[in-house]
């Protein structure tokens, strides 16, 4: 399954900088290629930190 997916996550950065119209593309590429990274860690986070939080719980 997962190499079904992996190719359409797969994107080439410095290609569309260099085709990028104007700066405000370039930033928005920027943003949209770490954007995922950083809602998964953020994930990961709250839900250690609700894991923690039950364990002291109990």
């Amino acid at each position: 399954m997962m190499y079904l997916i992996l190719p359409l996550l797969q994107v080439n950065v410095a290609e569309k900088i260099k085709d990028a119209p104007d700066s405000s593309y370039q930033i928005g590429v920027i943003i949209g290629s770490y954007l995922p990274f950083v809602l998964l860690v953020g994930v990961a986070y709250w839900m250690y930190y609700r894991a923690k939080k039950r364990d002291k719980k109990e």
